[in-house]
């Protein structure tokens, strides 16, 4: 007789801290502690870098970035998944264990330009992990909106393509350069003002600055996972410490408010536009 007993529902699963980078910015800041991202990212940010090596890259960083916060933070659920060794064993050909629940419902951000690849490449990779129905992408066009003397005053929207609320779910922001933070904190912004309360907010930058997060930490229900944290422009002695032991002295933005030593352009060899 067959005695095993399906696996209890386990809602949600424990946050994975192994291979993580030791830091002191607080629980909600995950660093990836991989050599193997880390030559991606050395790779993607040199001076040779160029189409499609570039595009190839950065879809390998964001798989793996889109796993290991799947893996943190999503709910799951126990399963039983008959196999197709089933029929010549009707008990013991069931797979048994815990998946992801496929209730939850992901929502990707696109920030155009440079969020177009990691955006696609997370939906595209979730429609093999949870039904299509529960996953969607949205399409910011944020752009800046300046006065008759060039200084930014404001953010325009205009020309985004939003699929509805984000009421009670996940919403996921594959912005690849995690510099001042201003554009995750607009883009949540408006979605809070406009489209609901998600359950959970996660940022997936993949090079971010002590600014950054700084800065995006102030949005309750916002995580952090990110494979690096720059801050080259700081002093030496802050370097010689942990990331965030002394927080308020790490610099990693130039006067430009570009990462240093960061990885450059992306969004502009991403689609070879230069202006």
């Amino acid at each position: 007789m067959n005695t095993k007993q399906p696996m209890e529902v386990q809602k949600p699963t424990l946050i994975h801290r192994e291979r993580e980078v030791s830091h002191a910015y607080g629980e909600r800041v995950h660093i990836l502690d991989s050599s193997t991202l880390s030559t991606l990212l050395s790779r993607l940010g040199g001076l040779e870098i160029r189409q499609p090596e570039l595009v190839a890259i950065l879809r390998t960083v964001y798989s793996e970035l889109l796993l290991r916060a799947a893996d943190g933070e999503l709910s799951t659920v126990a399963a039983e998944v008959p196999t197709r060794m089933q029929e010549a064993h009707p008990s013991d050909g069931i797979w048994r264990g815990e998946i992801l629940d496929p209730a939850q419902e992901l929502v990707f951000v696109d920030v155009i330009r440079a969020g177009l690849v990691p955006a696609q490449m997370c939906y595209e990779l979730c429609a093999s992990l949870l039904p299509d129905e529960r996953i969607r992408i949205d399409h910011l066009n944020m752009a800046r909106v300046t006065d008759n003397e060039g200084h930014v005053i404001g953010v325009s929207l205009s020309g985004s393509k939003i699929g509805g609320s984000v009421e009670g779910r996940t919403l996921i922001l594959p912005d690849p350069m995690g510099a001042t933070g201003s554009t995750t904190i607009k883009a949540v912004d408006h979605y809070l003002e406009n489209h609901g309360q998600p359950a959970k907010i996660i940022a997936m930058p993949m090079i971010a600055t002590p600014e950054y997060l700084a800065a995006v930490l102030k949005i309750e229900n916002l995580i952090v996972y990110t494979p690096r944290v720059d801050r080259g422009l700081s002093a030496a002695d802050v370097l010689a410490v942990a990331p965030g032991v002394r927080w308020s002295e790490e610099k990693g933005l130039d006067n430009h408010s570009y990462i240093v030593p960061g990885a450059g352009g992306i969004g502009e060899v991403l689609n070879n536009s230069w202006c």
